[in-house]
This record gives structure tokens, C-alpha cells and sequence, in this order.
């Protein structure tokens, strides 16, 4: 199987563009790969039907959602772009058709209106358990005081000298037809000669909205949770769009998060390093154990099974991985002086294997340094 191109990449767009340089970006491209104007070329046909599909994932806000997070994986099989041939394409994007080529491919579809964003903050145990968080953004909602319609009480829309009411004006380039939107009315078709003053024409006007959301178990720093149908309204009759609301997630004073696990250092003394032990460490339900055997090194780490984070999108916990530090102490007391003493001597008396190797490593280095002066 061939390997999918970028869908930014195939339009020429960056990942930050917008509905509007989308489509623009995909007119361009289809007008310039269109069958009409490349009889025969195969070539140009696979990228008219290239930039179709890319254009179809794209251009809907759910399904770029998912490209953006998982790439092909995300939307191939599942409501991605999959066109048979060139008569799929006109049966799908009829409307986008016929802006370019004036040719009827059925009326304009309903879009649902724009996505709108508010930013939610956690702390790590409400990230771990999940919660209820009350939300503020805006949108626009229709103007009460002319329903919607843009113009003053009493007043009504006159039709568009400019597009004779069609709300789209064609022009002609060579073979190609180009049917644009109408500059003077926005495509409306109509004008308003008194606008409503409350919205100034527009119909809507901007809100203030607080509502509560949900939040899953296990979600991280970065994710998005939707709240579905909270978005701007459609200017087309279509449905409203949704809410994205972006996780930040508070750092904490004892865990590292590395996916689903937690981390945690604990300081432990030269004695329970080399004796062994039983460490209370925390964990985010309370207290937790670890057995430090005898002879733990400064860094080692010993795994909590099952005491981590939960995972949004499946079942099952992550662990807590408590990592162990040998700490050395800056003041002594005179008693421990002693008794630190009493032990370096007995360690150089009885010198540990590790060190046996280190020390017989450096004799031999200094000898051959010794005779290399020599010569």
C-alpha cells in the first residue's frame, strides 16, 4: 500500500490554517487537477483525488480533530476520506463544485457552525479521579431583538443589485468557470438597508456562557475534552459546533508523571541502603510500603504495581516507581563521627570487591604511566 501524504502537506497548507485558506487552498488545487480541464491524465486525476480526500478531513472539525491527534490511523476506517473515483468526489462536495465550475452538484450543504475553545486547570488527584469543573467561554448567539435577522424593527432586507439575488457571481477563464461568492451581499442574496443597532446587522451577538463539564479519569497535560453542541451557531441552518476544553494539569510537589506511571524520589540513609529496609512512601490514596533490600543503590527503583494513573481511553492502571536516592548528611554528631570512623577503618582493612577491582585498575595505571616517563 502506498504511503498517505500529509493532508496538510497536500493542500500546501500550515496546521494552523483555517476553515477559510482550507478551502481556498482546495479550490485552487482542484481547479488546477480538475478531469474537465486534464482529459486523459491519469497523474492529474490521482491528485485531484488526493487533495479531495484531504480537503474532506480537513475541512470537518471532528475528523481533523482526530487526523491532528492520530494521524491516518485516526480517521482512516472511521469516517476518513475514501473515494471510489471521480463521481464520488462530485456526489460529495456537489456545493464545493459548483463555486468553481458553476455546475449544478445540488444545493449548498448545511455546515455546522465553528468550534470554540475554554482552558481548564486540574490539580493531579482531580486528574487521576476525574471531576466536574464549571467552565466559562463565549460565543454568539442570534440577537434577541431582531431574531436573527440583522435588520431594525420594522425595517426589511432588500435583494442584492450586485448578484441579482443569487448571492454568487461567475466569471470565466478560459475552459473554466469560476462561481464565486457574491462581494457586495457575503452571499446572502439580499442586503440590509436599516441594520438592527443592538448586533449592527449581524444577527448575533457575543455571549458569555458558563456550563458544567465532565471530566475522565487519567486525563493528561494537552488533552481536550469536547462538550458537544456548545459551539458557535451555523450561518447556514446546520448544527452548532462544540467546545473544546484544553487540560492543564498542576504540577506536584511529589509526582512526576511519565504517561500512565508516577514517580517518586525518596531519600533514604547509607544505613537503610546498606541494610535493608521496609519505606513508607505516599502514594495518591494514602500510604503505600517498599521492601529496600540490603545493599540498594542510590538510584534503584522499586515499582508500586497498579498505584499509578488510570488511562482516559482504555481500562487499567499505571504504577508508581518510588526511586531511591542515598542521601549524605551535612552535619554529624560527635557520636557519629565516631562510628564513621570506626567503619572507614574497617573498610579499608577489609576493602569491598568493587573497590579490590577499582584500586589493583589504578595500581596498574600508574605503573605503566610510571614506565612510559622512563622510556
Amino acid at each position: 500500500m502506498p504511503t498517505q501524504r500529509c493532508y496538510y502537506e497536500v493542500l500546501g497548507i500550515e496546521r494552523t490554517a483555517s476553515e477559510g485558506d482550507i478551502a481556498t487552498a482546495y479550490r485552487k488545487l482542484a481547479i488546477k487537477y480538475h478531469p474537465d480541464k486534464n482529459p486523459g491524465d491519469e497523474e492529474a486525476i490521482a491528485r485531484f483525488k488526493e487533495c479531495s480526500e484531504a480537503f474532506e478531513v480537513l475541512h470537518d472539525s471532528h475528523k481533523r480533530s482526530r487526523y491532528d491527534q492520530y494521524g491516518h490511523a485516526g480517521v482512516n476506517g472511521n469516517g476518513g476520506a475514501h473515494f471510489g473515483d471521480v463521481g464520488d468526489i462530485f456526489s460529495a462536495f456537489g456545493d464545493i463544485f459548483g463555486d468553481i465550475f458553476g455546475g449544478g452538484g445540488g444545493g449548498r450543504r448545511a455546515r455546522a457552525g465553528r468550534d470554540v475553545r475554554c482552558d481548564v486547570t486540574l490539580t493531579l488527584h482531580e486528574a487521576a479521579e476525574g471531576c466536574s469543573k464549571t467552565v466559562e467561554f463565549q460565543r454568539h448567539e442570534t440577537c434577541e431583538d431582531c431574531k436573527g435577522s440583522g435588520a431594525a424593527a420594522g425595517s426589511s432586507r432588500e435583494t442584492c443589485a450586485y448578484c441579482a439575488g443569487h448571492g454568487r457571481v461567475i466569471q470565466s477563464a478560459g475552459i473554466v468557470r469560476v462561481q464565486t461568492t457574491c462581494p457586495a451581499c457575503g452571499g446572502a442574496g439580499s442586503k440590509i438597508k436599516d441594520p438592527c443597532r443592538t448586533c449592527r446587522g449581524k444577527g448575533q451577538r457575543l455571549r458569555r456562557v458558563v456550563t458544567e463539564v465532565q471530566i475522565p479519569a487519567g486525563v493528561d497535560d494537552g488533552m481536550r475534552v469536547r462538550i458537544s453542541g456548545e459551539g458557535e451557531p451555523s450561518a447556514s441552518g446546520g448544527p452548532p459546533g462544540d467546545c473544546y476544553c484544553f487540560i492543564s494539569v498542576l504540577s506536584h510537589p511529589l509526582f512526576e508523571r511519565q504517561g500512565q506511571h508516577l514517580v517518586c524520589r525518596v531519600p533514604i540513609t547509607y544505613a537503610q541502603a546498606a541494610l535493608g529496609c521496609t519505606l513508607e512512601v505516599p502514594t495518591l490514596n494514602g500510604r503505600g510500603e517498599v521492601k529496600v533490600p540490603a545493599g540498594t543503590q542510590s538510584g534503584d527503583v522499586f515499582r508500586l504495581g497498579g498505584r499509578g494513573m488510570p488511562d482516559p481511553r482504555s481500562h487499567g492502571l499505571g504504577d508508581l516507581l518510588v526511586q531511591v536516592t542515598i542521601e549524605v548528611p551535612t552535619k554529624l554528631s560527635k557520636e557519629e563521627q565516631q562510628l564513621l570512623r570506626q567503619l572507614a577503618e574497617l573498610e579499608h582493612k577489609h576493602v569491598a570487591p568493587q573497590r579490590k577491582s577499582f584500586f589493583k585498575q589504578l595500581a596498574e595505571y600508574f605503573t605503566a604511566s610510571d614506565e612510559s616517563d622512563k622510556d
